[in-house]
């Protein structure tokens, strides 16, 4: 009975998926930098992918119908090692095209100490979608970024460390985010897939994102359990700090109650809610009616 149920899951998560109107290749002859990774793509359960070498976004655009003209790319987590592609990615990009929002997921190549990767995999993913927004009824300047936990990371650093209006997201919404690669508050797996086993101290300050907010930082909505054993909200608090510091708008919601990885589903809890709180967020930054 169990393998029924959780075969049933596995294909309704891939119906789910497959709904998207596109799969799109970051680099469609293939990108400059390998990985070096030697493994496989592979399931490591039907909801989460490892090994990620093909760098791909899967494009759910909004209807024309609903389309407010917001946009947002998606990072799922997953320790840099992997991501968890349907909790973490398809469940909200089918929850923002309800709201009006094109969603985009973001499958970006596992860095395997290469740190420049997934940064490098999430600008090009804003390119792509900057690129063909008229296309998709986007506005240019509503393309924001989300993440969770080390995708959580990416996303920030998307939104710390751009160099041009084009790599700059619009806003950016973080769930139980790796923020710091200091070692007494971070995701030791992630910081190991990240920056190798010995990084240097200067890349260590180069990716503890609440390090480099500035005021161009674009505006952030924070979700963090407190019980959290994974990833210390310590993360999300040292961030909004940084950013209130800099007069960057921002909030940070946090829960008594929801561990790691929480995702949307519902347990009976009070931080099921958190997403209305993002609904009244999206509506007052007017990125849906």
């Amino acid at each position: 009975m169990k393998q029924l149920i959780f075969t049933f899951t596995f294909i309704m998560a891939f119906i789910s998926a497959s709904n998207a109107q596109e799969v799109i290749k970051l680099y469609p002859n293939g990108p400059k930098e390998s990985n070096e990774l030697i493994e496989p793509e592979s399931y490591r359960d039907p909801e989460f992918i490892s090994n990620i070498s093909e760098a791909r976004i899967i494009a759910y655009p909004a209807s024309k119908e609903k389309a407010t003209g917001a946009a947002v790319v998606i990072c799922p987590g997953g320790g840099y090692g992997g991501i968890s592609q349907i909790k973490e990615g398809s469940e909200f990009a089918l929850w923002f095209n309800k709201l009006g929002i094109s969603a985009f997921v973001l499958y970006y190549r596992m860095p395997n100490g290469h740190w420049n990767i997934p940064l490098e995999d999430a600008q090009t993913a804003l390119k792509i979608v900057h690129n063909r927004a008229k296309n998709w009824n986007i506005d240019l300047n509503k393309i924001g970024i989300m993440g969770f936990s080390a995708g959580g990371h990416l996303a920030l650093t998307v939104g710390t460390h751009f160099k041009t209006k084009l790599e700059r997201p619009a806003f950016m919404i973080l769930g139980y985010p790796v923020v710091t690669m200091d070692s007494t508050y971070t995701h030791k797996g992630s910081r190991k897939n990240l920056l190798g086993k010995k990084p240097t101290d200067e890349l260590v300050k180069l990716y503890s994102n609440e390090m480099q907010v500035t005021q161009q930082t674009p505006p952030t909505f924070i979700v963090h359990a407190i019980d959290d054993k994974t990833v210390p909200i310590a993360n999300s608090e040292n961030l909004l700090k940084a950013l209130q510091d800099k007069k960057v708008p921002a909030e940070l919601h946090k829960f008594d109650v929801g561990g790691h990885g929480f995702g949307m589903r519902k347990r009976g809890i009070p931080v099921d809610n958190w997403t209305d709180l993002l609904k009244n967020w999206l509506k007052a930054n007017n990125l849906i009616d």
